[in-house]
């Protein structure tokens, strides 16, 4: 399984263990999005986290090397259709990171309204630049939206990786903790954020985001 989906108190729980490095792949995104429908439905706030150590590595780039060009292209379109979702999410999203949150992964990041991490020697950022990787756009625009201006150009264009607290200096994390209170703290903050769940606020996620989600669902449509 890609993905576990849980429901209590009206927050639901979404979990990326794919038993290794939570690799983004047609499996993966399905997954996904099969649980944030669930999610619209029946919850009132959403945590995504990911296994001991791996929130996610980004794409999966062993599927990426044997693929064809037109999956690829459809691969990172539907990772970019998964960002904007959750950039997009009626309901207050608040990421649990575990670990290593790379390329897509920390895109995720950039996705969510609430980023919460754990100490300790892992890696957190786009290393598109290191691999001879253009970042798509929706990278490119949740990182305009999402990193602070001073980290913009050391973030992505020399694709520096950040330890969990020098991601909250650069905007990938809004704080970071211990690894047995992540879980707990997010659910936490998923309940204090819950009873702001309304139409109104909603709406007030789009009207804030309206550029950049534009900007995103432009790019996607070609």
């Amino acid at each position: 399984m890609s993905a576990t989906y849980s429901i209590d108190n009206e927050i639901a729980v979404i979990t990326m263990d794919d038993g290794r490095a939570n690799a983004i792949n047609p499996s993966m995104l399905d997954a996904l999005n099969g649980a944030l429908d669930r999610a619209e439905k029946e919850a009132k706030a959403v945590v995504i986290t990911g296994r001991p150590e791996r929130f996610s590595a980004g794409f999966d780039l062993k599927l990426i090397a044997s693929a064809t060009p037109a999956a690829v292209t459809q691969l990172v379109q539907d990772g970019g259709r998964l960002a904007l979702r959750l950039f997009t999410f009626p309901l207050p999203v608040v990421a649990a990171c575990t670990g290593h949150g790379i390329a897509m992964g920390c895109f995720i990041l950039l996705a969510c309204d609430v980023r919460l991490g754990v100490r300790g020697a892992y890696k957190i950022g786009a290393n598109e630049s290191a691999i001879n990787m253009v970042l798509p756009v929706f990278g490119l625009e949740l990182a305009k939206a999402r990193i602070s201006p001073r980290y913009l150009t050391q973030a992505i264009v020399n694709a520096q990786l950040f330890d969990p607290d020098e991601a909250v200096l650069a905007g990938y994390l809004d704080q970071v903790g211990t690894s047995e209170r992540l879980l707990a703290d997010a659910i936490a903050s998923a309940a204090g954020l819950k009873a702001l769940t309304s139409t109104v606020y909603a709406r007030n996620k789009v009207l804030i985001r309206e550029a950049t989600s534009n900007a995103i669902a432009l790019s996607l449509a070609t």
